[in-house]
């Protein structure tokens, strides 16, 4: 089969065929249809240290999808061949501490698909059938591609009460864009997000975004006034990786605020503690989704009418994954999907 995979340790991901995976007695085999490019793709494409110290050359890489049930093994009985299914991305060992107590999202030995074993980014996925999620017909085959960063979106906004809140949101990358569209949508009162990248944030401002602000050009305390924000937001969503922009939003929470990161800070990064502790403020570290109450709430949330059809800017058929890749690396879009 055709597969993009990281063949050499070295910039750039190559076309190549390889073996058709074979599905064991309590898998199931799907046939892609449609891909989603993510952070973590551009990572281990420009091969920079985080995909050096975390990948073994050659991988299929890709964990956003959509596609069909071609096959299924003789154990399992919930799906039916052409279905259409998308998954979770990460394999857990089941047995652990935090697997046996339905925390499966905290399992210490996780395995990425596209990451760790073979990916999504080919013409067959294998997975167990326990990481499958049905795709409703409310929901088109392009978002289902990228649950896994919708995923990310709603745990995090469901770490803390937003409604009625006046949130700050660092990053307009696809997570922070979907959180803008998430939190309009259920009633956040203003919501504020933060970037350099104008065309990022003109899209936020398209999800419903009440303010957004290029950091270059503006400070965020100036927009208080105008929003008629008292003394600082309620709750933050980090999604910028950013340290500079972590430390923004520290200084403009209110006492007792409450913060989510999920940006990925460099380890050089350094941290105005007394904003931390003399504010009394709460920080939530946040990796991946719940498995699967996050599905669960996903899948209610497109069926109750969130639209997400304005996060996807560029759709590329997979002979052009080079095109789709330099888009992406551009910053110039928004959710780039790759159809099969």
């Amino acid at each position: 089969m055709k597969a993009l995979i990281k063949k050499y340790p070295e910039k750039g991901i190559w076309m190549e065929d390889v073996p058709n995976p074979e599905c064991g007695d309590n898998e199931i085999k799907i046939k892609i249809t449609h891909t989603a490019i993510c952070g973590t793709d551009l990572h281990i494409y420009n091969w920079d240290s985080w995909a050096q110290r975390t990948l073994s050359p050659p991988v299929v890489i890709g964990h956003e999808f959509c596609g069909i049930i071609q096959e299924t093994g003789k154990n399992v009985r919930r799906y039916q061949k052409g279905q259409r299914v998308s998954g979770e991305g990460h394999i857990t060992c089941g047995f652990c501490r935090n697997c046996r107590a339905g925390k499966q999202h905290l399992c210490d030995s996780t395995k990425g698909i596209g990451v760790h074993r073979n990916g999504a980014f080919a013409e067959y996925l294998v997975l167990p059938e326990s990481n499958i999620w049905p795709i409703s017909d409310d929901t088109s085959s392009e978002i289902a591609s990228f649950f896994d960063p919708f995923g990310n979106a709603v745990h995090s906004i469901n770490c803390f009460n937003v409604i009625g809140e006046d949130l700050l949101i660092t990053g307009a990358g696809p997570i922070g864009l979907i959180s803008v569209a998430i939190c309009k949508f259920i009633r956040a009162k203003n919501i504020v997000i933060t970037d350099i990248n104008d065309y990022r944030l003109n899209l936020a401002k398209q999800l419903g975004a009440t303010k957004t602000i290029n950091t270059r050009k503006d400070s965020i305390k100036n927009c208080f006034d105008e929003l008629n924000i008292k003394h600082g937001f309620d709750v933050g969503l980090e999604m910028s990786g950013n340290g500079q922009a972590f430390n923004e939003m520290l200084s403009s929470i209110y006492h007792g605020g409450k913060i989510v990161l999920l940006g990925l800070l460099p380890k050089s990064t350094c941290i105005d503690w007394d904003n931390i502790i003399f504010k009394g403020l709460q920080v939530r570290g946040v990796y991946g989704r719940k498995m699967y109450e996050t599905w669960y709430k996903m899948d209610q949330l497109i069926k109750s009418g969130l639209d997400l059809s304005k996060v996807i800017t560029h759709k590329f058929p997979i002979s052009s994954f080079d095109e789709a890749f330099k888009v992406i690396s551009s910053g110039q879009c928004g959710k780039v999907i790759m159809e099969w």
